[in-house]
């Protein structure tokens, strides 16, 4: 097929006294002893996979992390980041507590057998019957709000019972930005008002303080300013209330290995060990409680648990060039099944050694939406159609974010310790996209005469 020809840079290398040294691919033939070509015959393309020994080692790390340095550790997994069941179910088994932000969320851990008392109840929006149920089912529920305490005062009163409640903060940590929507302003006095007001009601016991100061925080110390500013509230709140502050949960945002647009320096070289944060965290509060008054931590690192277990598979569908003459590539998954690409320069490795040099490339899904752009520029070379693509770390956020529009959402694969793979979501089909949609009669093609065109 002919091509009009271009004249375009190509990416040879750094010179130096013995010639150029050419950029070295990265090559990808096998997800944990799993072929990519096995992989996509039985499971189409494109196709998410997990790895069971990632998730469970990364689990195993940071448990390790803390072990000797603070006495009473819990982490809270937290669904918003990835939520289907196989995960979670993994997540549960090495011991963690389910971090939920909705109703959907709660009925998704407690259909899976996780009872309420080891749900953490967080978010902004609970409505009163979900709220009556985490009540009932004795879960650890953060107030964000004071409509929401009102309605937990309420509750209360109709069942004639005393409520144990967390009560979220928001506070300045050192960081930016602040985040400042969620939960009771520490600073301004706004979340000693709330707990004043809990005591008034006579209903409400303060039993724990949450905050979440932000995401992908890659300065270990901000915790440590967190937790300094929450102990003192819970001693402030103990002297003025005589309230018992069992747990101070701090949230998550511990940062993966996924890189962030806009930053110079590789996560290996920009992000701390997780170690690092783990002595931070333990030295704060070992320094802000007495050790026999020590309560417990809770942690809810969702990305730093998941992400580097999940990469997606991809396929070249078609390759063009740009006006500019710039080769660009059509891909079958694009920013519907990855929504992540928006903040994050992910990885890319190729399925095969390609010869020839590489050029400025552009990838792009396969929507009809100009925004649909996986990665805007990246060094590669001359790729066939079909040629596979393996992006990665994808496994936070991507398949909770991801949307049903334009195409069917693609299967999710596990691949277990033993190298045996599971599908543990199926692809969708048509069935799927209108199992709740009703068409009504009168407008059922035939049912009445249609316009002819003009």
């Amino acid at each position: 097929m002919y091509e009009k020809p271009s004249i375009q840079r190509l990416y040879t290398g750094l010179m130096n006294k013995f010639g150029s040294v050419p950029p070295k691919q990265r090559i990808r033939t096998h997800i944990d002893g799993v072929s990519i070509d096995d992989l996509v015959e039985e499971y189409g393309s494109p196709l998410f996979v997990f790895s069971e020994r990632k998730i469970r080692n990364q689990h195993k790390r940071l448990r390790d992390a803390f072990a000797g340095l603070y006495p009473s550790v819990s982490f809270g997994w937290s669904y918003k980041t990835n939520y289907l069941k196989s995960i979670c179910s993994i997540m549960h088994q090495e011991g963690s507590l389910a971090e939920v932000v909705s109703q959907m969320e709660y009925e998704k851990a407690r259909a899976l057998g996780i009872p309420g008392e080891e749900i953490i109840f967080n978010g902004p929006n609970k409505p009163m019957p979900i709220l009556q149920r985490a009540v009932d089912e004795g879960a650890m529920i953060h107030v964000d709000h004071l409509d929401e305490l009102d309605d937990l005062i309420f509750i209360a009163k109709k069942d004639k019972r005393q409520i144990s409640v967390g009560i979220r903060l928001n506070l300045d940590a050192g960081i930016s930005p602040q985040w400042s929507r969620f939960g009771f302003n520490l600073e301004s006095g706004q979340a000693a008002r709330a707990v004043e007001r809990m005591y008034n009601s006579g209903h409400i016991r303060l039993t724990g303080l949450h905050c979440h100061i932000g995401t992908y925080i890659t300065e270990p110390t901000a915790y440590g300013q967190q937790i300094t500013k929450m102990a003192a509230f819970a001693q402030e709140m103990e002297t003025r209330y005589g309230c018992n502050i069992e747990y101070i949960d701090i949230g998550g945002g511990l940062p993966s290995s996924a890189r962030l647009k806009g930053t110079y320096l590789p996560p290996d070289v920009s992000i701390p060990p997780v170690e690092r944060y783990a002595e931070v965290i333990s030295d704060a509060m070992n320094a802000a409680f007495p050790h026999n008054q020590q309560p417990r931590l809770i942690l809810e690192p969702g990305r730093a648990m998941i992400d580097e277990s999940g990469l997606l598979i991809t396929s070249v569908q078609a390759r063009k060039r740009l006006a500019d003459g710039t080769r660009s590539y059509v891909i079958d998954a694009g920013i519907n099944f990855l929504y992540t690409s928006t903040w994050y320069k992910h990885g890319i490795e190729i399925d095969r050694e390609v010869p020839g040099p590489s050029e400025h490339s552009v990838l792009y899904g396969p929507l009809c939406m100009n925004i649909d752009v996986v990665d805007e520029g990246i060094s590669l070379p001359a790729l066939d159609r079909g040629t596979r693509l393996i992006i990665g770390p994808v496994g936070a956020y991507s398949v909770t974010q991801w949307m049903q529009f334009i195409a069917y959402r693609p299967a999710v694969v596990l691949i277990d310790q033993q190298g045996t793979t599971h599908c543990i979501r199926g692809a969708e089909d048509l069935s799927d996209i209108e199992l709740r949609e009703e068409l009504p009669a009168h407008v059922q093609i035939g049912q009445t005469k249609r316009p002819i065109a003009t």
